[in-house]
């Protein structure tokens, strides 16, 4: 039969080899690896973690699957990815891709979750895990290229509920080795679980939607393993008779070519960004042309005072769910430029203990905030890739200070530093783990390539 854009997805997740991994591609995917699951063990002591958990542990009948943060704690396969997949996301503290999406978090609990899952005989290996693991990140990237939409700051669905989910099957669809035929029903199921509108940003529905992403995604390829079958065209566009165009106004569709001697992964020319503080990715850019307007107010003043300041100018991109006056919540202050420009300019850094309750309605950072006015230059475009924070400090004297960012400290074009990822990760396991645990799970990921049982992982 004629190639379509379907089965050449289909045909990439079957014939895709261990020896197509580039070193850079390793190198950064085991960054990735890491980083998530620093991010989902600090995740677990999340209160919308707990939520998940309680619900999920009603239905542990088959419970061989761990749960990040719960030593002793198993659920199913399943309810084990879609918990660990909210903890992951519960801070906003995952990574993120261009076009828009958090890849790491869609993908690596249902890996986590299936080498679990898998029979002692048929344990896949570390270079196996790794290998599905990229398939998974693949596929989201292809599919985000498929329209122009997608390169923005998104207005109506989540992308990872919507990529992510078609991520994790396929990257399921790879580690149990399915049929062709059957990544492509995989493919197909997915896409009738996936999306997720983005008005629940900024609430502790958010996180379900890596949550939903990664189980759905599992359960998509579990069900084509049984048989269960979908539409084969998929991913094509027939007039008429929307798949996974359904998701975008624009849509334009490649085949994914099947790899021969050689295969560029997207991770190869498109490098991740990685968070250094657990909120929205636009908030990288506000913090830190806060923090260098902030070095500035101190030398020409001695010390921040912020009855110095009579007005906080910010200039940022169009978006309406991360432009947040006053948030009253730790997942409304994630996602507002304002929390996180006055609370860089207020205390230097922005960090976990900026999202408790009480760091959130103190008093001094709400005078700030009355101070904000928000301004939307032309040129500055809600897109990962173009877009800018400025922060100008209006002061009662009659002079102005700005500080601007047009790339954060751990943006794709500035990468974090093996030392800072390293860091982060520590900071963040620590909370849940002994040392010890945290220095094995370094070496682990570092050596998964040799890794004789990935379920170890």
């Amino acid at each position: 039969p004629e190639e379509t854009v379907t089965s050449s997805f289909a045909s990439f997740i079957h014939a895709v080899r261990p020896e197509h991994l580039s070193e850079i591609v390793c190198h950064r995917s085991k960054r990735m690896i890491l980083d998530s699951i620093g991010v989902g063990l600090v995740g677990s002591t999340t209160h919308v973690f707990d939520i998940a958990l309680k619900y999920c542990l009603l239905y542990s009948s088959v419970a061989v699957s761990n749960v990040y943060g719960k030593p002793g704690v198993k659920l199913s396969p399943t309810l084990a990815a879609f918990t660990n997949g909210v903890a992951t996301h519960s801070m906003d503290f995952d990574d993120t891709w261009h076009p828009a999406t958090h890849p790491s978090g869609a993908v690596l609990p249902a890996l986590l979750a299936a080498s679990q899952m898998l029979p002692p005989n048929s344990k896949p290996n570390g270079l196996d895990f790794l290998l599905a693991f990229n398939v998974g990140l693949e596929v989201q990237g292809r599919l985000m290229h498929f329209s122009t939409e997608a390169h923005n700051i998104p207005k109506r669905f989540h992308p990872p509920s919507v990529v992510g989910t078609m991520g994790s099957a396929a990257a399921t669809a790879k580690l149990l080795s399915l049929s062709m035929a059957q990544c492509t029903h995989a493919l197909g199921i997915a896409a009738s679980l996936a999306g997720a509108p983005m008005a629940n940003a900024a609430t502790q529905a958010k996180p379900l939607h890596i949550g939903n992403a990664t189980r759905l995604g599992l359960e998509a390829a579990l069900l084509a393993a049984r048989g269960m079958e979908a539409n084969p065209f998929i991913l094509d566009d027939i007039s008429g008779c929307s798949g996974f165009s359904a998701f975008y106004s624009i849509y334009q569709p490649k085949p994914l070519s099947t790899p021969n001697e050689h295969h560029e992964f997207l991770l190869e020319k498109q490098d991740i960004a990685f968070k250094r503080f657990p909120a929205h990715l636009g908030m990288h850019w506000v913090v830190d042309a806060a923090l260098s307007v902030r070095n500035l107010f101190i030398n020409y003043a001695g010390s921040f005072s912020p009855s110095l300041i009579r007005t906080i100018v910010l200039k940022i991109p169009v978006s309406k769910y991360i432009n947040r006056p006053f948030p009253n919540s730790e997942h409304q202050a994630r996602h507002s430029f304002q929390f996180n420009a006055c609370t860089a300019l207020l205390d230097g850094e922005v960090g976990l203990s900026s999202f408790t309750e009480s760091s959130i309605h103190r008093q001094e950072l709400r005078e700030l905030l009355h101070k904000v006015v928000v301004e939307h230059p032309e040129d500055n475009v809600a897109n990962f890739d173009k877009m800018y924070g400025e922060v100008a400090l209006l002061l009662k004297s009659g002079d102005v200070l700005t500080g601007k960012c047009d790339t954060f400290y751990g943006h794709w074009r500035k990468p974090l530093s093996r030392e800072s990822l390293l860091k982060k990760f520590r900071s963040n396991a620590s909370h849940v783990l002994p040392e010890e645990k945290v220095e094995t799970i370094i070496t682990m990921v570092d050596n998964l390539e040799n890794l004789s049982d990935s379920s170890q992982l």
